[in-house]
């Protein structure tokens, strides 16, 4: 089977092939025969009913500083391809839902990985809720006397945005902390949004857990030690990765979330877990491909491969 792949990515120059999982992902495709092309977010276009996009016929290879060629740049009906991956990194803010919404015209007759109208309504911090006895005490809202609340009933507290990534803008706050309403007014000056309050989780000195499923099965985890004076346990700013294996409360998990993230068309999903206490539930671009393959071994790019093909 041979399939025409168009990978929707930020900008391939960048990224880091030793981590990167649409490297990973691209690299594993091209080793099944399966052709490439590579566009930006911004190249996206709908055209008179079409769903198009500029770019470029894609070639990787694992070589630090020259990983990718670029064949002669094209104007492609999306239409045409089997799949498509949407896998710019959020914020989750109104250009990537409006490239979900564009994507859904071609769904999924052209097989959009992970389907577009799901992860525009089941971004990272809000699937979560669909769970709450699987999650920490969670509180989003606006309103500053609200959050002040939550924070008088559990003491310290994890704020953060809503549609915010890679730990970016996450503050832990101890329950004396008065620089609640400093940061609620940083927040609304900077946009409109809800933010998320958690009670905090100590077990997160010992790593936050991430795990991987593909097609709504566990196929592994890493876990994700913060640096030392870091509370975000995040590979962005600092969080060292370690070997760790899945257990019994981690399957339960993933057991009560998996049919629901099958049905819904979510292949590639990683999720977060802190000690016993599911955090997120990451649909728009995971990563931790790579870590995990290194320390377990197992070829997770090809059980991707795998799901999807099996719907081709």
């Amino acid at each position: 089977m041979t399939l025409k792949i168009a990978f929707q990515m930020d900008p391939i120059g960048p990224i880091n092939i030793d981590a990167d999982s649409t490297f990973r992902i691209a690299e594993e495709a091209q080793a099944r025969g399966h052709s490439l092309f590579y566009y930006t977010p911004d190249k996206l276009a709908y055209d008179q009913g079409r769903v198009m996009a500029k770019g470029w016929p894609l070639t990787v290879q694992r070589v630090k500083g020259d990983h990718f060629t670029l064949g002669d740049e094209q104007y492609v009906d999306l239409s045409e391809f089997d799949v498509v991956w949407l896998r710019q990194d959020p914020p989750f803010d109104m250009s990537y839902i409006t490239t979900t919404h564009i994507l859904d015209m071609i769904h999924p007759k052209t097989l959009v990985v992970n389907d577009p109208f799901w992860v525009r309504n089941y971004p990272e911090k809000l699937l979560v809720l669909n769970f709450p006895d699987l999650t920490p005490p969670t509180m989003i809202a606006r309103d500053l006397e609200t959050l002040k609340t939550f924070r008088a009933q559990y003491g310290d507290v994890i704020l953060k945005p809503l549609y915010g990534n890679g730990g970016a803008g996450v503050f832990k706050m101890k329950g004396a902390d008065s620089n609640l309403a400093s940061l609620h007014e940083l927040f609304s000056g900077i946009n409109r949004e809800p933010l998320i309050m958690q009670q905090f989780l100590p077990d997160v000195s010992k790593g936050d857990k991430r795990v991987i499923l593909v097609d709504g099965e566990p196929v592994g985890a890493i876990n994700r030690v913060p640096a030392a004076g870091e509370t975000r346990s995040n590979m962005h700013v600092g969080g060292r990765p370690e070997k760790v294996e899945l257990t019994d409360r981690d399957r339960e998990i993933c057991a009560r979330i998996g049919p629901l993230l099958r049905e819904k068309g979510q292949i590639f999903v990683g999720i977060d877990v802190i000690g016993k206490w599911l955090t997120e539930i990451n649909v728009t671009s995971p990563t931790g491909i790579q870590e995990l393959e290194r320390f377990d071994g197992v070829n997770i790019a090809e059980k991707i491969w795998q799901a999807i093909e099996a719907r081709r």
